[in-house]
């Protein structure tokens, strides 16, 4: 299993890497970068709002980067809290994966860890989609008392399996000969109807999916529901109604079911990969009204 290393032809990753950063300079608030350097390579986190607000952490989908949040950083930011949206590393992005392999769940929640302890921070609120909510109900279950509250924006493999029929379309994905036609038409297809997704960040995915250096995803399985009843952090899970991910409504069921305690809402309207973007006035409204006062 080898860690992603810096890739061998920069030229190729350009129009990635200026994809990126176009899509990054559409945060209307100003971002400052943030780098943390663990055992395993550089951690970029793209942070802004103020600095004495209670931190946030946002995690990305699968390959979908940390600019992805160019539609709720504002809003979260100038609500006064420290928004922290971090590059998952071995994952398209400007994290660099050029030290020790992740290997598996530990060293992926481990990583996580050393990148908290580097920002100095002890607890935070963690907000994940997709794979990223993934990650963030992993990781408050491996360290409960670093998270302060959890929003999860149309998690996979958390309450539910993916749908059969999702994972046959994703099939030419991992095929290989990847080229960026493969990427957009997969995001096409996932589309709500009627909707379109956005053009920049459709770009920026399909270049990364193209162009990427490679890392293995580290993935587990679904948390079992004894598990996911030691969870005592406030919890937020909003579904889009049109996800192909999975059943909506039945993984909506599922979680009250589990969780009685989480605040549990389908978003109108929205599809999986694009929920926070394409639906991001409904998704900030639910996540601040969610998020206790951001000051310590």
């Amino acid at each position: 299993m080898s860690a992603r290393t810096a890739p061998s032809h920069p030229a190729r990753l350009a129009p990635f890497l200026a994809a990126y950063d176009a899509l990054l300079a559409r945060w209307p608030v100003p971002v400052e970068p943030l780098t943390v350097r663990t055992a395993h390579g550089t951690t970029r986190i793209n942070a802004c709002g103020p600095a004495d607000g209670h931190p946030l952490v946002l995690l990305h989908g699968g390959g979908a980067t940390s600019a992805m949040w160019y539609a709720n950083a504002g809003a979260l930011a100038e609500a006064g809290h420290r928004v922290l949206a971090v590059d998952l590393i071995g994952d398209p992005g400007r994290s660099v994966h050029d030290g020790t392999p992740l290997g598996d769940v530990p060293g992926l929640l481990g990583w996580l860890d050393a990148v908290l302890d580097h920002l100095g921070i002890p607890a935070a609120h963690f907000c994940g989609h997709s794979y990223g909510g993934w990650i963030a109900l992993e990781y408050t279950l491996h360290a409960p008392t670093r998270v302060s509250s959890l929003a999860l924006l149309d998690p996979t493999q958390c309450f539910a399996g993916y749908r059969p029929g999702y994972l046959l379309r994703a099939l030419p994905l991992f095929i290989p000969g990847r080229t960026p036609s493969r990427a957009r038409n997969f995001l096409d297809w996932e589309a709500a109807p009627g909707s379109r997704t956005d053009t920049d960040w459709r770009e920026l995915y399909a270049l990364g999916y193209a162009d990427f250096p490679a890392s293995p995803v580290i993935t587990g399985p679904r948390p079992t529901p004894t598990r996911l009843r030691t969870l005592t952090a406030p919890l937020l899970a909003l579904y889009a109604e049109h996800s192909r991910a999975h059943d909506p409504q039945r993984t909506a069921a599922a979680t009250r079911r589990t969780l009685p305690h989480a605040t549990v809402t389908t978003i109108p309207g929205a599809s999986h990969h694009t929920l926070p973007m394409a639906a991001a006035p409904e998704v900030n409204h639910h996540l601040l009204n969610f998020l206790p006062p951001p000051h310590p």
